[in-house]
């Protein structure tokens, strides 16, 4: 009996050499290797919606961005999540779940205001990717970035993030009154560091 071919399959050159033993290779030979699933990236975004971010544009510029990589992340066939912090608390605007083009368009209709509870953000997106990876198992970290958009104006001194297997700290801070807090993080984090690009 001829071993069925799953689509995509490769062959198993081992088992197959071994059911062939000395005889001519035939197709009741083959032997196929599964294909393994590819695991999606998860892209968390955290949205630094506070009244600081509101001043000279920055929240605008900012919701371009997430809305970008939103928008890239669905043209990849990935997941993405968003939380907002801002004088509302920390809200899940887009839970984790295959990126969708309609996210972006959530994202650009937030509004801002109030202060930065950067903690409880952070704490709330180390809770998602948590989830996240025992849902996926124990890959589920290594396919995870998390991305912290803010201009830094804040107290908090906030602990490097766990879970995610790269983060990335986009610097929206106001270069006329910079007080490097994003680099700082970044650096202490071991996460990549990014400055957001200047208004058109």
């Amino acid at each position: 009996m001829v071993a069925a071919r799953a689509p995509s399959a490769s062959i198993a050159w081992l088992p197959t050499l071994y059911a062939k033993g000395r005889e001519a290779l035939a197709a009741q030979h083959l032997r196929w290797r599964e294909p393994q699933a590819k695991m999606s990236t998860l892209h968390l975004l955290l949205l630094d919606t506070s009244g600081s971010m509101r001043q000279g544009g920055r929240l605008a510029l900012a919701k371009g961005y997430a809305a970008q990589v939103l928008e890239q992340a669905a043209r990849a066939g990935e997941h993405v999540a968003l939380l907002c912090f801002g004088g509302q608390g920390v809200e899940v605007l887009v839970a984790p779940g295959p990126a969708r083009r309609a996210a972006a368009v959530r994202v650009q209709q937030r509004g801002g205001g109030g202060g930065t509870p950067l903690a409880q953000a952070l704490a709330a997106a180390e809770k998602m990717m948590a989830q996240h990876c025992r849902v996926r198992g124990n890959q589920g970290s290594a396919n995870t970035v998390l991305w912290l958009l803010t201009d830094g104006r804040t107290q908090d001194r906030p602990a490097a993030p766990h879970g995610a297997a790269h983060t990335v700290v986009v610097d929206f801070e106001d270069p006329r009154r910079a007080i490097g807090r994003c680099a700082a993080w970044a650096a202490r984090w071991g996460a990549e560091h990014r400055m957001a690009p200047a208004p058109r």
